[in-house]
């Protein structure tokens, strides 16, 4: 494990310049880690899981953040349940796979056992003095959002949720995500900390190490006309003129494009638009073409570019025509987090006739193992004695954001614990 230790209670006197990269101890830092769990991960919302990963009644997963296990289940009414995975009888873990279905919720430890809405069914030799109704399992707060499943641990979570899925759902919508199937999903476990992870998201002037996701995707996000160099010039010139004509055909067909930001202000930061892509401007593939046949949706053209949208603190998607990704990052530890990958498709889509597995998941397959190693490199080096945090240039504004929604999210926590 490469971390940088702090004395017990020193990350409270760590402080970030605005503008640079963070301090080594709260990348890499033991306490930092523990902080974030309660700070971020325990006050957050967070996305977790996908509808369709949960798509017939008593379908569930199970989602593991630091010390806590959280069930999501389809109950009989087709709503999405979550609750702490933990009985109400003497603490034992309920559920042990990551997914699967079920009629009721049975501890392996007693058998007590629950319905798909929590309630406590049975609990043998119990007596009839029990107070069932009392020791139903504990819920989290869970929110779908067009097809997409947030859930949020604090006891009271973030109001402002609710502006962002009102925001949101109309550029989603169009796609029908609640709707499709899972055609498949993909963890691998990442040598750095969750926020290289999500900084290196953040930005693309590290996206010449792509060679694969470029040839479809323009590698000018973030850029100005002024910060573009003589070798991007040719791709920014492409994707001017591609993005005049995709914002007419986006106007025509009422899709929203225009960028919706609050990235650092709220504690729900987000960024979504719709951009153009490269070549036949399509989807992730080598010409930039489908690399579904069937489309999501009745979409009169499958030239839809791609509908971008991260989400503070731990997500990011893209939604075509014909397909859409969602990744979703956890910390496992100071130096480890976890990355899980989904890819959807058309729910009536069939491997082999409308797609092909190993050409529809080809690039980010091969994205995230670069970004892999890109993390790794940069957590190596922000445990290093001699690191100094640097400062962000223009194209990585939207790092410096994530760095500054983080930065007041640890803020805040300190002022409520009086540190």
């Amino acid at each position: 494990m490469t971390t940088t230790e702090t004395a017990p209670g020193a990350l409270a006197a760590v402080v970030r310049t605005p503008g640079h990269s963070l301090p080594g101890p709260l990348y890499a830092g033991e306490e930092a880690y523990r902080t974030d769990l309660e700070a971020v991960f325990g006050r957050s919302w967070l996305f977790v899981a996908t509808e369709p990963e949960i798509a017939e009644p008593g379908d569930f997963i199970t989602v593991d953040i630091g010390r806590r296990s959280v069930i999501l289940i389809r109950d009989d009414d087709m709503s999405v349940r979550a609750f702490h995975n933990v009985c109400r009888h003497r603490g034992s873990r309920l559920l042990d796979a990551c997914s699967g279905s079920t009629g009721n919720i049975v501890c392996p430890y007693h058998q007590w056992t629950y319905d798909t809405e929590g309630h406590l069914l049975h609990a043998e030799s119990s007596g009839p003095d029990l107070d069932r109704a009392a020791l139903s399992l504990r819920p989290v707060h869970v929110r779908p959002v067009a097809g997409l499943i947030f859930i949020c641990l604090a006891a009271e979570p973030s109001a402002d949720f609710d502006d962002y899925a009102a925001t949101v759902s109309p550029y989603l919508a169009p796609h029908r995500l609640a709707q499709a199937k899972v055609a498949t999903q993909i963890d691998i476990i990442e040598d750095g900390n969750w926020k290289l992870v999500m900084e290196n998201n953040r930005e693309c002037t590290h996206c010449g190490g792509h060679p694969e996701l470029i040839k479809s995707l323009f590698p000018v996000y973030g850029y100005q006309p002024e910060d573009i160099s003589p070798r991007l010039r040719p791709a920014f010139e492409r994707y001017s003129a591609a993005h005049r004509e995709f914002t007419a055909t986006c106007d025509e067909l009422g899709m929203l494009w225009r960028a919706n930001e609050q990235l650092d202000t709220r504690q729900t930061g987000f960024r979504i638009e719709r951009e153009p892509l490269d070549m036949a401007g399509e989807s992730f593939t080598a010409d930039g073409r489908r690399a579904c046949r069937k489309l999501l949706a009745d979409f009169p053209t499958a030239r839809l570019g791609r509908l971008s949208m991260h989400v503070q603190p731990n997500a990011w998607f893209h939604a075509l025509a014909d397909h859409a990704v969602t990744f979703s990052v956890l910390p496992i530890a100071p130096d480890k987090s976890l990355l899980r990958t989904t890819w959807l498709v058309h729910k009536d889509a069939v491997e082999g006739r409308d797609y092909e597995l190993d050409s529809l998941t080809h690039v980010w397959r091969l994205t995230n193992d670069q970004d892999r190693t890109f993390v790794a490199r940069a957590h190596r080096g922000v445990s290093d004695p001699a690191y100094v945090p640097g400062p962000y240039l223009a194209p990585e504004y939207q790092v410096d954001a994530f760095c500054t929604w983080y930065a007041d999210r640890l803020a805040e926590y300190r002022a409520a614990a009086g540190v």
